[in-house]
């Protein structure tokens, strides 16, 4: 499948330790811009493998960047029957969203709760995406978030879980 190579991404974002990461200093315009410019071509189009990396280096760059922090919630991301690649493409199409959020609204980068709903939403976009792929790819966990969202309480179902759940 496709999302196999977006795959690598949150294997990346997660297998090297914060402390790790390249001396940075904080990100410029020039570098908001550009990282922007990416994820929103991700958005538009997840599975285009030219853009492999080119989202590799916004993640890597998330992570290098002293003033972009963000409340990467695993709790919302269950996914009990996904493949390792689906996985791993719905967790990249997460922290882009969440990396969009914080660079679209700088005052928002210390709100968790914003973070997170950010988060999930980005990755009920992508989740709907593989499922137009192929739709035997279901996951109850994000079928039960998107029947959330379309009853209008996705949103205080993440302020009411976010918290204790994300430790924010």
């Amino acid at each position: 499948m496709r999302a196999a190579t977006v795959s690598l991404l949150g294997c990346i974002f997660l297998a090297v330790p914060a402390v790790l990461a390249a001396d940075h200093g904080p990100s410029i315009a020039e570098e908001r811009k550009q990282a922007l410019t990416i994820i929103r071509r991700y958005q538009a189009d997840p599975f285009n493998v030219e853009l492999q990396p080119q989202v590799q280096w916004v993640a890597q760059w998330t992570r290098d960047v002293p003033d972009i922090r963000l409340d990467l919630c695993m709790s919302f991301y269950k996914l009990d029957k996904a493949k390792k690649a689906d996985g791993a493409a719905l967790f990249t199409a997460m922290l882009l969203a969440q990396t969009a959020l914080v660079l679209e609204n700088p005052e928002r980068r210390d709100d968790g709760i914003a973070q997170v709903q950010a988060g999930v939403e980005g990755m009920l976009h992508f989740y709907a995406l593989l499922l137009k792929a192929n739709s035997h790819d279901r996951q109850p966990y994000l079928d039960k978030l998107i029947k959330q969202r379309d009853a209008g309480t996705l949103t205080q179902f993440v302020k009411q879980h976010a918290p204790s759940a994300c430790n924010n």
